[in-house]
């Protein structure tokens, strides 16, 4: 059965991750698996310093220090599975039964892909600190590499009660509001269409495919610079997630990576939902 997969990492993040993992996992009825990706790179688990030995190092010297690396990487890998304990009694009081704990020992998007086929949804959290340019090495090579949904989650959890899907007419966004007509993870949740330029015809569609899947649904079309209308949408409504179809042959594809997408995720000041 396809999997909700939380990325945690310790950090400040970790507990919102959790926290809005566990959300899709309830609405979703879907197992929660809490994975954590111990980068080999930072902490090998066994450090080879050979070439050093021609710069004159003793040879006890290199054994020290190959040593002592190899402990740090045995107690970061100790600190991941406590990590991994604390997030998963969270879970289990935010209302998950069972979750699953994961700890991998290398690359993290190799470990991603390795998962991705028992993936329904990542869920992945943003540090703010990483987005001044971009949006952070990891998460973007994640985007850029993942095929399933992924929720780059906000930093404190609040539970969606109004969700934006921003829509275009492409044949991206229209996978996207199938997908979210045909997913529970939205039932109940008042659904904000906002379109910026193109034609009514796409939006009445995009609206009609929801309004048939029982959502409630406010439909706006605006005008202006995209990424602008859509903010200035999300801070007057209110909106609490905002859900993008990802790769779409549109103006909407800049999002995705790149200075928009970046200073979308960043002043949004929400989760952001891609859809693949």
């Amino acid at each position: 059965m396809s999997k909700v997969i939380a990325c945690i990492d310790g950090t400040a993040i970790t507990p919102a991750v959790c926290d809005y993992a566990a959300w899709a996992s309830r609405r979703m009825d879907a197992p929660l698996l809490l994975l954590h990706a111990l980068d080999k790179e930072r902490f090998p688990a066994h450090p080879d310093l050979s070439g050093n030995i021609g710069l004159g190092s003793q040879e006890a010297l290199l054994s020290e220090l190959a040593e002592l690396d190899a402990r740090r990487a045995r107690l970061a890998l100790e600190q991941g599975r406590l990590m991994l304990e604390a997030a998963s009694e969270r879970v289990r009081n935010d209302g998950v039964d069972n979750p699953v704990t994961m700890q991998r020992h290398g690359n993290l998007i190799e470990t991603l892909l390795d998962l991705e086929s028992d993936a329904r949804l990542w869920v992945l959290g943003k540090h703010d600190e990483n987005l001044a340019d971009h949006l952070g090495s990891r998460l973007e090579s994640a985007v850029r590499a993942l095929h399933r949904p992924i929720l780059v989650t906000s930093s404190a959890f609040a539970e969606p009660k109004r969700v934006m899907i921003a829509f275009d007419g492409s044949a991206t966004t229209r996978k996207g509001v199938e997908m979210v007509a045909a997913s529970p993870l939205f039932r109940g949740v008042e659904c904000h269409l906002v379109m910026v330029g193109g034609k009514p015809a796409a939006l009445d569609w995009a609206r009609q495919k929801l309004e048939n899947a029982g959502f409630a649904v406010t439909a706006s079309q605006r005008d202006g610079e995209v990424e602008k209308a859509l903010c200035d949408y999300r801070r007057d409504h209110d909106i609490d997630m905002i859900v993008m179809g990802a790769w779409g042959h549109s103006v909407i594809r800049r999002f995705l990576v790149g200075s928009t997408t970046t200073s979308m995720i960043r002043n949004a000041r929400v989760p952001v939902l891609l859809l693949r």
